[in-house]
């Protein structure tokens, strides 16, 4: 009998682990990727939106252009997993069930739980957000601009100073009434979650002019008095505020059951199977892993978790173990970048920003639908 193998999520992980077991399985499986909008969007680009280069509109693609002929997609939204049954409750239609299960439905913003985020803090992490943003950037008459995450982990953690340094690089070509200063804020003891990363960061901040406040935890925002409030008892007043908003697991994982603390799922960090779940494996932003989250981690996590069922299905043992590889570029404005290349045993090497990495990223953006979704690894 021809199992199944069902993929939650259309992001860059359910994308390519779909493309992949399809092309080694060669019709062995019956393969669907659930997806509630059908759209698949290069997040890292919303980045770029905040700023005018890039329309958000053209950051996504038709999901079903990006499948190979082999893999169903079904236009739903998955509810709830049932583990002792072994099926996936659906919005609309009966529940589906499967033999090999798959959830890359990656995180959820989670802006509430900061009290007064919603009105007076902006971010980019989608597309309505990042086109608000500019707006308000476009508008920004000067002061004290404020960023950083409201809490830890986030997507893509190079983003809030990522957008510290473009935004520096932005309104020192674009002059405005009163001066701009910048103010970063870090929940840790350094300005970057890597701490091989920090050095660089922080060297750059001072010759930028940012300030870095360390150990400053969002508790509170007072968009009356205009003023970040920390767990600290610290206050950061703020002309422009904007942060990472607050993330959590997905909403599926919690009501199936499958959410640890967060909501993040746990994860086997060799294999990619959700603890206590052979037949359950977990891709990108939802695992509880201690890693970027960051499409750049589902794509390498795809592969493995593709060649895992693959080898059950086929069987022969499996071929791969996932080594926490990760990379990911890191922009600093100026026509300048780097890349941070690590894994779970190798911290990632940096030492300046090169003209070479923005170039190589920019590349990347323009090869990301011809490579990544496609599984042309």
């Amino acid at each position: 009998m021809r199992k199944k193998v069902v993929i939650i999520g259309g992001g860059v992980g359910g994308t390519i682990a779909a493309n992949l077991l399809s092309r080694r399985l060669d019709g062995r499986a019956d393969i669907t990727v659930v997806d509630r909008q059908g759209k698949h969007f290069y997040e890292p680009g919303l980045i770029f939106a905040m700023l005018g280069g890039v329309d958000p509109a053209k950051l996504w693609r038709p999901e079903r252009t990006l499948l190979r002929k082999g893999v169903k997609l079904e236009l739903n939204e998955a509810l709830r997993v049932d583990t002792e049954a072994k099926v996936v409750h659906m919005e609309h239609g009966p529940a589906r069930p499967y033999d090999y299960l798959v959830l890359a439905p990656g995180a959820r913003l989670d802006p509430s739980a900061v009290p007064g985020f919603e009105g007076n803090a902006h971010h980019f992490y989608n597309g309505p957000a990042a086109l608000a943003l500019r707006t308000a950037i476009e508008n920004f008459e000067g002061g004290t601009v404020l960023l950083g995450p409201a809490s830890i982990p986030y997507k893509c953690p190079p983003a809030p100073i990522e957008a510290t340094l473009l935004l520096d690089a932005y309104f020192k070509k674009h002059k405005t009434k009163r001066p701009v200063k910048f103010r970063y804020l870090s929940p840790l003891g350094r300005a970057f979650t890597i701490e091989s990363v920090s050095p660089v960061v922080e060297k750059l901040f001072v010759e930028r002019g940012v300030e870095l406040s360390t150990f400053f935890n969002v508790d509170s925002i007072d968009g009356e008095r205009k003023v970040v409030n920390s767990l600290e008892g610290e206050e950061a007043p703020y002309d422009l505020l904007i942060l990472a908003p607050p993330h959590r697991g997905a909403k599926i994982a919690e009501d199936s059951g499958l959410g640890g603390p967060g909501g993040w799922i746990p994860t086997d960090r060799a294999t990619l199977r959700v603890k206590g779940h052979r037949d359950v494996f977990a891709i990108g932003d939802a695992t509880d892993l201690p890693l970027s989250k960051a499409g750049s981690t589902a794509h390498f996590e795809a592969p493995v978790v593709a060649d895992q069922i693959a080898a059950e299905i086929l069987g022969r043992p499996p071929k791969m173990l996932y080594n926490g590889h990760v990379m990911c570029f890191f922009e600093t404005g100026f026509g300048k970048g780097m890349v941070l290349d690590f894994d779970y045993d190798h911290a990632p090497k940096v030492k300046r920003p090169t003209r070479l990495a923005h170039w190589e990223k920019l590349a990347f953006n323009r090869m990301y639908w011809a490579t990544i979704p496609t599984a042309r690894l």
